[in-house]
């Protein structure tokens, strides 16, 4: 791709891939994203999270996915990710612009950023396998077979997900975007990779036995309860603060 295929909705469509950790959501959803702008090679970014007092660990795995997705796009040279009325942006901005590791920008931090981003993509995952759970339930999958299946035996369409039950001998179809999403978190984390993963598991990543799935799926929509319930307050502090629309549900 040249530079003069970068666009701002090439650049956007690249943003559109961060989440916010805490919400499971893209930044560009959220409206974080205030100002884009693109000289030649060069791309600036500014980000306004919903409060001053987010979380530098949250804002800087945000800022750090925005700078490395722009520049992974060929013909980009730097992305300047600017961090804007936030309390801790001085420190971000020169640490992911100049390449530093969490810690060093902020060496008082009790917790690695790391260990910060294993436990909301543990959360995060949980909560798109109670939605992908759900849409099996829902096409009659029992929690037998729901606990059985691997990677192999889900094929992603254009509109909907094959599943494959009994050795192949039954397939269901579910809605693409519950299975979709949790195949690219579950990826993501490194739960699923190869046809042979199973492709549900504990918070701890163990395989579930049926006994356990009723445990496990509560657990699973605790997680996406509460993240659905930080996103609420989210939106309403982001609108109370940058006049944006409502999000929707």
């Amino acid at each position: 791709m040249a530079v003069a295929d970068i666009d701002h909705a090439t650049v956007t469509e690249r943003l559109d891939r961060v989440d916010d950790p805490e919400l499971d959501e893209s930044i560009v959803e959220l409206d974080y994203v205030r100002d884009l702008t693109i000289d030649g090679s060069d791309v600036t970014v500014e980000l306004v999270l919903p409060t001053a007092w987010c979380s530098p660990a949250f804002a800087w795995m945000m800022a750090t996915g925005a700078r490395e997705e722009v520049e992974d796009l060929p013909g980009i040279e730097n992305c300047d990710v600017r961090l804007a009325d936030h309390m801790h942006e001085r420190e971000i901005n020169r640490g992911v612009n100049e390449g530093l590791a969490f810690a060093e920008a902020f060496p008082d931090a009790e917790d690695g950023i790391e260990e910060v981003r294993r436990t909301l993509d543990e959360k995060a995952r949980m909560g798109r396998q109670y939605r992908a759970v759900e849409a099996l339930t829902a096409a009659g999958v029992d929690p037998e077979q729901t606990v059985s299946l691997r990677r192999a035996d889900v094929s992603l369409g254009e509109e909907q997900a094959l599943v494959s039950l009994a050795e192949g001998s039954l397939v269901v179809t579910v809605p693409i975007e519950p299975m979709a999403e949790y195949l690219r978190k579950a990826k993501a984390v490194g739960l699923v990779t190869d046809p042979a993963d199973r492709l549900f598991a504990t918070p701890a990543g163990d395989p579930i036995s049926p006994a356990e799935f009723e445990t496990v799926q509560r657990r699973a929509r605790l997680a996406k309860t509460n993240a659905n319930g930080q996103g609420s307050v989210c939106a309403a502090l982001n609108e109370a603060r940058n006049g944006t629309a409502e999000r929707a549900e």
